[in-house]
């Protein structure tokens, strides 16, 4: 069973303004990594995923894939801040007045191929060809692997304690530190081997650019590689590491409920009692 991470640009672009990269990462079971990269716009990031899933894959999309609310935050965003805050992580709003929700084109396509929207209740699939949200920051602080216990690393939007001119070394320092975790991930169950493949390999292996733009590119391949393990993690432990934000939203009309596969710490967890 291959896993796809997917870190999806959420809009589609116009005729003024071109689609942002998606970062796209596809690994086995195994942690080896098949093939990285990035696409430009819905339908070749469908393309890519048709090209890397096995009949039994999954795919871990960062971006909103169910949406019913016309305005407001869903609720599995909601519980994002009220599970994580205390790390300094909370999630976008998403609703139908947003024009940028390029997960939900997505989705169609996919369904059209034979993929299912997975919320998660019911425990990793057996079969199939399943695609789950999931959100980066909250692995990146409910996944004890990767040593953030206080708080997530500022390695995308700059701190408002941190002025303009320091901001990119900041940023690069932080991204590189980053790199160095994901990069210990090959010694750990599931283990994710950066090195295995020649693009995520050059993020081990080259520093981080100070440029904004190079930096954004190398920050959506990051999250893909995130995402990707995720899913390793959803496959390997489940329910057991993993929670289902969301999971008590009312479903849609078409019965789907909107949720955000999370890994998560004891702390992080609904009833949780120190």
């Amino acid at each position: 069973m291959n896993v796809l991470g997917v870190d999806l640009a959420w809009g589609e672009g116009s005729v003024d303004r071109a689609p942002n990269e998606t970062g796209v990462v596809a690994v086995d079971r195994s942690g080896r990594i098949l093939d990285a990269g990035w696409t430009i716009g819905v339908a070749a990031t469908a393309q890519w995923m048709a090209t890397w899933a096995d009949d039994d894959s999954i795919a871990m999309v960062d971006a909103p894939l169910v949406v019913f609310n016309p305005s407001g935050q869903r609720p599995c965003e909601r519980e994002v801040g009220q599970r994580y805050g205390r790390w300094k992580v909370s999630a976008n709003s998403s609703n139908l007045a947003l024009s940028a929700l390029a997960g939900l084109a997505l989705l169609r396509q996919l369904a059209a191929t034979g993929w299912v929207y997975a919320d998660g209740r019911s425990g990793p699939p057996r079969g199939g060809r399943h695609v789950y949200e999931v959100y980066p920051y909250t692995t990146l602080v409910g996944a004890a692997e990767l040593g953030y216990e206080l708080e997530r690393p500022a390695y995308k939007r700059r701190p408002r304690l941190v002025d303009t001119a320091s901001w990119p070394s900041q940023r690069a320092a932080t991204c590189d530190e980053l790199v160095r975790r994901l990069d210990a991930l090959r010694h750990a169950d599931p283990p994710l081997d950066l090195c295995s493949h020649p693009v995520t390999s050059a993020l081990v292996n080259e520093p981080t650019p100070l440029a904004r733009g190079a930096a954004k590119h190398r920050e959506d391949l990051i999250d893909a590689a995130v995402c990707a393990w995720t899913g390793l993690l959803w496959l390997r432990f489940g329910l057991a590491r993993c929670q289902v934000l969301g999971s008590d939203d009312v479903p849609g009309p078409d019965g789907s409920v909107a949720t955000i596969l999370a890994p998560a710490r004891p702390s992080q967890q609904r009833g949780f009692c120190p």
